[in-house]
């Protein structure tokens, strides 16, 4: 069985067809999925979902380049994690690359759902993009990681360097890979992945993004995480069973879901 760590099914791509999506899971053994929220008028949707079906759950947060929309505090995120179905905060990080000027707005968002992590024991959801030295900077500053007394995470859809990779490892976080690995260009990111042991690695769709090879340029769907688990396979040359099963064990472990 596999589990898609993040994706986003509340998306319009995805919502209309909500019973081939789930039908196409079956399909491809893909037991769970998370919907990762990525801004706060559009949570009671992704919390709908969790609260609809008992095989998808959500996270709360505010996307990092999601500049006109409401900011959330501690206060509010520690709130509305309250939800069993609710088993991370993000996603949330940093993102320096469509984004211009003074961005110490985007630094102090992350900074709060930091904390919200630390006060609920919830995991993060990091995402980050063009802007991997202050991520790591903010992250340790703040006591996100497992070795500061924070709850730790993931770093989904991963893209950075090995050294990257090393620091977020060693504050007890997991990375997750998404369909770029399958690309042909993604030679980097395909020795950072054989550089990552499996027992520290997610797999994830980030759908209706980034469709694994061979659906690239397609809408990507929950179904399709099976195709990174299969190249992650051969990649490290290890049984398709071994890294099916490792991933998927993570990701109730990180989650803490029963």
């Amino acid at each position: 069985m596999y589990v898609d760590s993040h994706c986003h099914i509340n998306f319009p791509e995805l919502a209309a067809r909500l019973p081939e999506i789930f039908g196409k899971m079956a399909e491809n053994q893909v037991s769970h999925a998370l919907c990762v929220a990525v801004d706060l008028p559009e949570f009671p949707q992704v919390l709908d979902l969790a609260e609809r079906y008992p095989n998808v759950y959500a996270s709360v947060g505010v996307h990092p380049d999601y500049t006109d929309t409401p900011e959330p505090s501690v206060e509010q995120l520690v709130q509305l994690s309250q939800h069993p179905k609710i088993v991370a905060i993000g996603e949330t990080g940093l993102d320096y690359y469509r984004l211009e000027g003074d961005l110490e707005w985007q630094r102090e968002r992350f900074r709060t759902h930091i904390r919200a992590s630390r006060e609920t024991g919830k995991p993060l959801i990091i995402h980050t993009r063009s802007a991997a030295e202050d991520t790591i900077r903010i992250m340790q500053e703040e006591g996100a990681g497992l070795d500061k007394g924070g709850a730790g995470g993931v770093m989904h859809c991963f893209t950075e360097s090995s050294a990257v990779a090393e620091a977020a490892m060693a504050m007890g976080f997991y990375i997750s890979f998404s369909g770029i690995v399958t690309f042909k260009s993604a030679k980097e990111l395909q020795a950072v992945a054989l550089a990552v042991p499996l027992n520290k690695m997610l797999i994830e769709t980030d759908s209706p993004y980034l469709a694994p090879v061979p659906f690239r340029g397609k809408t990507n769907e929950p179904g399709y995480v099976k195709h990174v688990a299969e190249y992650i396979a051969k990649l490290k040359s290890l049984p398709l069973e071994e890294v099916a099963q490792q991933t998927t064990q993570n990701f109730f472990k990180l989650f803490k879901i029963a």
